[in-house]
């Protein structure tokens, strides 16, 4: 890596994306980084809305071809395209929140031990949806992983950016993380981005699962991190609808892909007493309105009103999911 930094490969997947890509790729092309250094690659699944069309109004932007249309295969496709030092993972409803985002994620590569990096915060902000502001908020999308205590950004429910049993050593602008096969955050996502050779080291084909490859790095030596103390948006959803049918599919995946003995992450050595929790305080409710009444104590923002709602939602469909699977 010389004086100006690393060259890039942002990977976008995207199907039907539309809605969100516009304002992904916009974010990107105001980057404060020399525009030879980077290369955008957009691995569309079979769009039928403008989603191509609008990546090909910018002329840097190459579209390929994801056959097998789902998220982890468009960046596998990505991944397996990639030409420059480090690959950015970069979903199609992130927006970065300035324009010195790359450069401040970069810097720390200057370090040779450390594989990747990743925005420590999903930036808050008032003019967003309300889900995607409580997401923001509580530092994930699946609120079950806030009861097992493994998550991978700032919570302003615990105070916290994970609970996982890690060693970190604040750097001033990021925390040098050190990772063990036993402690591994649900990390690789909405702005991880990783040395090319390291990525390429592992099985990353034909579906590149976030958490897993952040769990073969490690299992490589390769785990040494960095939590680089910027945030990304993540315009998770709009609606309720839209988070029933996100949480669906996720469970469903997950319970297929692991049947098919795919995912390489071991979630199932995750603690019982966590899901037993989450079940409880569910059923009870009031455990849960205590808590989001602690997260609007350190943040006020009306979308804590959803934390009752999303556990409810969560618990029922991986309910229905797993009955359905078995």
């Amino acid at each position: 890596m010389n004086d100006d930094g690393p060259s890039v490969t942002i990977v976008i997947p995207t199907l039907n994306s539309a809605r969100t890509l516009g304002r992904c790729l916009q974010s990107i092309f105001k980057q404060d980084y020399p525009n030879d250094k980077v290369e955008v690659i957009v691995a569309d699944g079979g769009s039928s809305d403008r989603t191509v069309e609008i990546a090909k109004e910018y002329d840097l932007v190459k579209i390929f071809t994801n056959r097998l249309r789902t998220g982890e295969a468009g960046k596998a496709v990505g991944t397996e395209m990639a030409k420059n030092e480090v690959v950015a993972f970069i979903d199609s409803d992130n927006i970065l929140p300035s324009r010195n985002w790359l450069r401040a994620m970069v810097t720390p590569f200057k370090d040779r031990e450390i594989a990747a990096t990743e925005p420590l915060y999903f930036t808050h902000r008032g003019r967003d949806p309300l889900i995607a502001r409580y997401c923001a908020l509580t530092g994930m999308n699946d609120v079950l992983c806030l009861f097992l205590g493994n998550y991978d950004r700032y919570s302003y429910m615990t105070g916290k950016w994970t609970e996982s049993r890690v060693h970190a050593v604040d750097k001033g602008d990021y925390l040098l993380v050190k990772l063990d096969e036993m402690n591994v955050p649900t990390m690789g996502a909405n702005g991880f981005m990783v040395r090319t050779e390291a990525m390429k080291s592992i099985r990353y084909k034909p579906y590149l699962f976030d958490v897993d490859t952040v769990y073969q790095l490690v299992k490589n030596g390769r785990n040494k991190f960095a939590k680089v103390k910027v945030g990304i948006v993540h315009l998770y959803a709009e609606s309720v609808e839209d988070y029933v049918k996100k949480t669906r599919r996720r469970i469903r995946d997950y319970l297929y892909y692991e049947k098919h003995g795919v995912r390489k992450y071991p979630w199932r050595r995750l603690n019982k007493r966590g899901i037993l929790k989450f079940i409880l305080y569910t059923l009870l409710i009031l455990p849960l309105v205590r808590d989001s009444l602690r997260g609007y104590r350190r943040l006020s923002d009306r979308a804590w009103l959803f934390h009752p709602l999303a556990c409810l939602i969560t618990l029922y469909v991986y309910s229905i999911q797993y009955l359905l699977q078995r």
